[in-house]
């Protein structure tokens, strides 16, 4: 393998172990993903489909580690926002959220119809006290290094 394909490769392999892990969780494990983790896995689909094409055509993607890198900068912000919406630390997205009193039971009543059963601001699953979210925002910043290392590779 030549080393213009070897970087795509790199990014590639781990990328889809994530995306893989995080659907084996949810079809598999029967963890649904919340609005925000749904958000989380479009950075992983891009660097996915940028990665094949790469490897299909090296000459048509000379600046892949460093797009990749931005693209996985992009996802640990994602990560980082969702990590803050466990922690209370940001408000977060009112459809997947607590969200405040209602006014009259048909507000409340609309409130509950537009609301998503799992929500974002309760971990489903957390592996040493770090949730997904957080795994995220570490996996993302792993690869984003690794993808700004191995630019010009």
């Amino acid at each position: 393998m030549t080393r213009t394909r070897l970087t795509p490769l790199l990014i590639l392999v781990p990328s889809l172990g994530v995306v893989g892990t995080a659907l084996l969780s949810q079809y598999v494990g029967g963890l649904q993903p919340c609005e925000l983790c749904e958000l989380q896995r479009l950075p992983y689909y891009a660097v996915i489909a940028l990665a094949i094409l790469a490897l299909w055509r090296p000459r048509l993607i000379p600046g892949f580690g460093l797009l990749a890198g931005l693209i996985f900068l992009v996802s640990a912000g994602l990560a980082f926002y969702h990590l803050g919406v466990e922690q209370h630390w940001f408000p977060g997205p009112s459809a997947c959220t607590a969200s405040g009193t209602a006014a009259s039971i048909a507000e409340l009543r609309a409130q509950i119809l537009a609301s998503r059963s799992v929500r974002c601001d309760e971990p489903q699953w957390a592996l040493f006290g770090i949730s997904l979210a957080g795994w995220n925002v570490l996996a993302s910043l792993l690869l984003a290094g690794a993808a700004f290392s191995r630019r010009r590779a």
